[in-house]
């Protein structure tokens, strides 16, 4: 006789596939609530670097790289047309004012100073000649002017003798009229004389001041023709090293064209490029240094090119005091450039966090300093060695400034 079996629960029967959907839903579970919490990342402490955020004294300036160059270079030019007969400078030699840097041969210029000579000495003699003309005459006029006194006078006595006769009724007075008629007409012709006297030395010392100034208008004229010469000796204009001469023997130099170059060597400047970041704030005065060896050498913004070239532009900068010992032509320093007085204000150190974050968010470690979490940030001003924060972080709060590159998209650091 059969025995009837007892069906087994489903439970019991389907335990292997409960099982399995539970270990499935659990890992499903697990899945969605790892896509949803923040994503971790595990890193070493010593890989990193985890700032404190200060309230420090900030002052805003910009650290770069520059080059001495000598205060002023002068480019020597030719003032004449000419090839270059000799070379007497030294490139690298120190030159004295007045020096000759090298000599130039023009004999077309030398033959027109010479034709210059003699057109001078021409005109020379003949104005010499107008000279004693203008004499001879003025003493011709003035023996005509005497002999006419003189007749006058003796014919005044005449008249006066006539006048006396016709009142002792020796001469008649016709005789009498004809004598007053002449000497009246003497009179006259003898004021007439003077007049013309005093106007011809008037006329006459007109005509030399006329003429000596053109005598000294056509001297000068030749003198600077004779200067020509003087100019084909090409001097230094100042006191300074001979940096080079771009020109050989027997070489053809045109008029004003640029021959050698001299360095002034007595003051030095630095010469640098800044991004034009910062060209709407750097101007001429502004405060700068330099410091070497421990010690400070103040200086002071002295030119600021406007033109911006592949995103720089240029500036000059002099030194106020002192100069390094070492300073020398092509030698660079790290100079900073102050844009502003010291203030009070949240910092913290420069990190690569910037580059990879554009100061929009950071790294804020919690009070165990084992775990960081993504925040938002805000960065104001910023120099070579900080960052000013203007929200997001206070003072006392520790952030991870550095080892951006290797986070990726994590939200959360757990820090080993």
């Amino acid at each position: 006789m059969d025995i009837k079996l007892k069906k087994k629960p489903w439970y019991i029967r389907y335990k292997y596939y409960l099982m399995v959907g539970v270990l499935f839903f659990a890992f499903f579970i697990y899945v969605i609530t790892l896509s949803l919490s923040p994503r971790r990342l595990r890193v070493e402490a010593d890989r990193i670097q985890i700032v404190e955020v200060k309230n420090d004294k900030f002052m805003e300036y910009v650290d770069a790289e520059g080059v001495v160059q000598p205060i002023l270079t002068i480019k020597v030019n030719s003032r004449e047309t000419g090839s270059v007969a000799r070379i007497i400078g030294e490139e690298g030699s120190m030159l004295h004012k007045g020096d000759t840097i090298l000599v130039l041969s023009n004999p077309s210029l030398i033959r027109a100073i010479e034709d210059q000579q003699d057109e001078w000495q021409k005109q020379l003699i003949s104005f010499q000649e107008k000279e004693i003309e203008m004499e001879q005459k003025s003493l011709n006029l003035q023996k005509q002017s005497l002999q006419t006194e003189y007749e006058l006078a003796l014919l005044k006595k005449s008249y006066e003798l006539d006048k006396e006769e016709y009142k002792m009724g020796i001469k008649s007075k016709a005789q009498l009229e004809v004598a007053e008629d002449e000497y009246t007409f003497k009179t006259k012709s003898a004021e007439l004389q003077r007049e013309t006297l005093k106007r011809d030395s008037a006329v006459a010392i007109i005509r030399k001041n006329l003429i000596r100034n053109e005598m000294e208008w056509e001297q000068k004229k030749y003198e600077r023709s004779k200067e020509r010469l003087e100019d084909l000796v090409v001097r230094a204009p100042i006191d300074g090293q001979l940096s080079f001469v771009k020109v050989t023997p027997g070489q053809i130099v045109s008029q004003n064209e640029a021959i050698a170059e001299i360095k002034i060597l007595d003051q030095f400047k630095i010469q640098t490029s800044l991004s034009e970041y910062y060209i709407d704030r750097i101007v001429t005065g502004l405060p700068a240094s330099v410091n070497y060896q421990g010690k400070k050498y103040p200086l002071k913004i002295s030119k600021v090119v406007p033109e911006v070239k592949e995103r720089m532009f240029q500036v000059d900068l002099v030194f106020t005091d002192e100069i390094p010992d070492n300073a020398r032509i092509g030698k660079s320093y790290r100079i900073q450039i102050e844009l502003g007085q010291p203030e009070e204000a949240i910092v913290i150190s420069r990190g690569n966090f910037y580059q990879y974050t554009g100061g929009q968010w950071i790294y804020k470690l919690d009070a165990s300093k084992t775990k960081a979490t993504r925040i938002p940030l805000s960065i104001g001003r910023q120099n070579p060695q900080q960052y000013e924060v203007t929200s997001g972080l206070e003072v006392g709060d520790y952030v991870v400034t550095t080892g951006y590159d290797t986070f990726g998209d994590a939200q959360e650091l757990i820090v080993k």
